[in-house]
């Protein structure tokens, strides 16, 4: 009879995943043993660098992906990586090993205590299956979950399950889909609101990218003429950022974001909750006459929103649909020039530094962004025109960089891939260096060191508290770290140094560090 072990590892080699991000512990080696041949194990040093690499790896790819975790503690490694994840809407599937079962209840050493409850609210299904004939169903289901979810799941397992056998019956070979294809009735009223507004406006959010409708969601807005905007808090880019049609990213305050939207009367939200909101700038939602109307395939966000109306949908049809129904007004796709980068006193201001990338990388490369204190020096100097071409902590989680553009790079290995990553926020994911140089993953750190928390600092001055210790961060060699974890690195200052060294290729992955100037989100 086959093991419950066999089992699994079938399961997940017909559902496509058999790449898996772990970090093993002795309760999870009863899992990985057997591992079939066309498995391909990525070791990552710390749990928070596994769930970021799967986090960027599951994006790029579009599909769920296998995360396997040491149990408590372990898990609770990973859950500040974990919450990124949540909110790019990151299929990952973690499974964690537990005690065996006559050891949970004692409290043995490595006993996940009430497992099911450790990694809630964050994901969205947790289990551990009752008797060792349920962990293929239990596994499916975790599986099946984060797919229809676009949600992590978490499945804990005592090791002792994995030999155990069960009949060949216990087979799981089945399919589960996924779809909201809105009605006709509501595909006709959404095209009269649209075709019936005065000045209609359109928001896009980071899901549009993620399913793969970034050209239609232009296409839309060309159509249509729309003004454009990116909603707040982007953890991907919907539109290409110079493009005339684009008005730019809406602020992350409740009145910020109203007063931007003056003077629509209708506002089209597309695969976007209404609103991820950061800074508390209270206020009115909504200008007064303006009426908002979401579209998302995301219950929960429809569910929660403060305003508006919402259809539970897949944007696609809502899509294709006005394109169809809404007689066009054709935009013409000349892109804006970018402005003059601004240049630093004692160090290279960040726009050198992304003007540098834009002139020197590839139209079709890969962003992997976590330097929060330069974005807007950022959307003045890049210009990406291509889906999939940004990616965002989701949730501002830090250490989501480094370990997310290994995992990009890896799951699509065609397109190149930079990341874009402040002094500050690479601490929290520097382990990920390793596996880059161990699988020998080509992609270019580039670390802007300006030896501070700039956006802690501007915080400080938002909320009026701009002398709070722990805001200064001097003295650190990012070169010698990576030297250590056997990336090749260099340090430039100039911005002539920081072009050339762009401008080479290398056969794995490389660090540069740059020194920039302390700037503020603005």
């Amino acid at each position: 009879m086959p093991t419950v072990r066999r089992l699994a590892h079938e399961f997940l080699d017909r559902r496509g995943l058999t790449t898996v991000f772990g970090n093993p512990g002795s309760n999870e080696l009863p899992f990985l043993a057997e591992l079939p041949g066309n498995f391909r194990y990525v070791l990552g040093l710390h749990e928070g660098a596994v769930v970021g690499m799967a986090d960027g790896y599951a994006q790029v790819t579009g599909r769920p992906v296998l995360v396997n975790l040491h149990a408590a503690a372990g898990s609770g490694n990973a859950m500040g990586a974990l919450t990124n994840a949540v909110y790019s809407r990151s299929p990952l599937v973690l499974t964690a090993g537990q005690q065996v079962r006559t050891a949970i209840g004692p409290e043995a050493m490595l006993a996940n205590v009430d497992a099911t409850q450790l990694m809630r609210p964050l994901v969205g299904w947790a289990g551990e299956p009752s008797c060792a004939a349920d962990v293929p169903r239990s596994l499916a289901q975790a599986v099946f979950e984060a797919e229809l979810q676009r949600r992590p799941t978490y499945l804990s397992v005592p090791y002792d399950d994995w030999a155990a056998e069960l009949p060949e019956t216990a087979t799981l070979d089945r399919q589960v889909q996924r779809g909201f294809t809105p009605s006709a009735a509501q595909l006709d009223d959404l095209a009269a609101s649209v075709a019936g507004a005065k000045n209609p406006a359109l928001v896009l959010g980071g899901d549009i990218d993620a399913t793969g409708l970034f050209d239609r969601a232009v296409a839309l807005a060309e159509h249509l003429g729309l003004p454009t905007w990116v909603a707040p808090s982007p953890h991907r880019l919907p539109f290409p950022n110079r493009h005339p049609l684009f008005r730019g990213v809406l602020p992350a305050g409740i009145a910020p974001v109203s007063a931007a939207l003056t003077g629509h009367d209708l506002v089209l939200v597309l695969g976007a909750p209404v609103f991820r909101y950061h800074q508390h700038v209270p206020g009115a939602y909504l200008p007064e006459g303006t009426r908002l109307i979401q579209v998302t395939d995301d219950v929960g966000a429809a569910a929660r929103a403060p305003m508006g109306e919402a259809l539970v949908a897949d944007p696609t049809p809502v899509i294709e649909a006005l394109l169809e129904k809404v007689p066009a007004r054709r935009t013409e796709r000349t892109y804006v020039e970018n402005p003059q980068p601004r240049t630093g006193e004692k160090a290279l201001h960040p726009e050198q530094v992304f003007a540098a990338l834009r002139d020197t990388q590839a139209a079709d490369t890969r962003y992997v962004v976590e330097s929060t204190s330069t974005n807007s020096a950022w959307w003045r100097q890049m210009d990406l025109r291509r889906a999939g071409s940004y990616f965002f902590p989701a949730a501002g989680g830090l250490g989501f960089g480094l370990p997310a553009a290994v995992g990009v790079a890896m799951g699509d290995p065609d397109r190149p891939v930079v990341g874009v990553i402040g002094d500050g926020s690479a601490n929290y994911g520097i382990t990920a260096l390793w596996t880059a140089a161990h699988y020998r993953v080509p992609v270019t750190f580039v670390i802007l060191r300006n030896g501070v928390y700039g956006a802690l600092q501007w915080f400080g001055e938002l909320l009026g508290t701009p002398d709070v210790p722990g805001t200064q961060i001097p003295g650190m060699d990012f070169t010698a770290i990576a030297a250590g974890y056997g990336v090749e690195a260099t340090a430039v200052t100039s911005e002539d140094d920081l072009r050339a060294q762009l401008k080479t290729t290398p056969d794995g992955p490389r660090l540069i560090q740059v020194d920039t100037e302390p700037t503020t989100p603005e």
